[in-house]
């Protein structure tokens, strides 16, 4: 017990700091960057499980809001008025419902990952978009037009977004299994009796 709680820890800081280091692997656009932290949300979400996911992704958060310059334009509690800064929350959210739908069984099929996968970035992307166009006209004031926000906010990013967490999908398939050893999540592989080997 003591042993999974320590690496429940550690995987969770990993998992932050894959979400720090991500945010400076971007590819600029206009309006909203192309970065890799919409995959280490996603991958999050799979490995560690909804809860433990969104925990690590929170702790990235929590980060970058006391200060740290982690974010993509640094860090601070003003960068809760940038309109990018919904798609941060919704990493959080996206990692939760990926890791909940993925991890509803001890062994996820292919099909469900990705199932699981478009679910978390389903939720990133529509959240996310909702948050932009709102800062964008009741604070910042630049009113950025249906289209443009579409074009900005879906067309361009998504996907430089899917294609890699459609890589991690396959990656997870095969990575569960060794993790369910190691890191329980589902309710199944918790109940399991650990077997030890006795010598003879």
């Amino acid at each position: 017990m003591k042993n999974t709680k320590t690496v429940k820890l550690i995987l969770c800081a990993l998992f932050a700091a894959l979400m720090a280091v991500g945010a400076f692997m971007r590819i600029p656009t206009p309006f909203v960057p192309i970065t890799f932290q919409t995959l280490f949300s996603i991958l999050s979400g799979l490995l560690l499980g909804g809860k433990l996911g969104a925990a690590s992704v929170s702790v990235y958060i929590a980060m970058g809001l006391v200060g740290i310059p982690v974010f993509t334009e640094g860090g601070g509690p003003w960068y809760v008025l940038k309109p990018t800064f919904g798609y941060l929350i919704c990493f959080a959210a996206g990692a939760y419902i990926t890791g909940a739908v993925a991890n509803n069984t001890e062994t996820p099929s292919l099909k469900r990952i990705l199932c699981a996968v478009f679910a978390g970035i389903a939720v990133i992307y529509i959240l996310g978009i909702i948050h932009y166009f709102l800062i964008s006209h009741l604070y910042t004031g630049t009113n950025i037009g249906f289209r443009a926000l579409f074009f900005y906010c879906f067309v361009m990013p998504f996907p430089g977004d899917v294609l890699p967490c459609i890589l991690a999908a396959f990656a997870a398939k095969r990575i569960i299994p060794i993790r369910n050893k190691y890191l329980p999540v589902h309710k199944k592989t918790q109940d399991k009796p650990i077997i030890k080997k006795e010598a003879f």
